[in-house]
């Protein structure tokens, strides 16, 4: 990524700190759980959760780069 323009954006998608902090609160409470209960159900369950986490964590990421970007 030579662009300046598309890493400035990108610097700025990926510094919403609050974004961050509720994605990195959501994991942690679902590896908590997963952690104290001994059942395969539950860290599949947990699995999941994480999975969904990140994944709404990397699209609401992109959608702000792509709002950011002056291509």
């Amino acid at each position: 990524m030579s662009d300046p323009a598309a890493r400035r954006a990108l610097l700025a998608a990926l510094g919403d700190r609050r974004r961050n902090l509720a994605a990195l609160l959501l994991v942690a409470v679902a590896l908590a759980i997963a952690l104290s209960v001994e059942s395969p159900l539950v860290r599949y369950g947990a699995a999941l959760a994480v999975f969904t986490v990140w994944m709404g964590w990397f699209v609401l990421a992109a959608i702000d780069w792509l709002r950011y970007a002056d291509f």
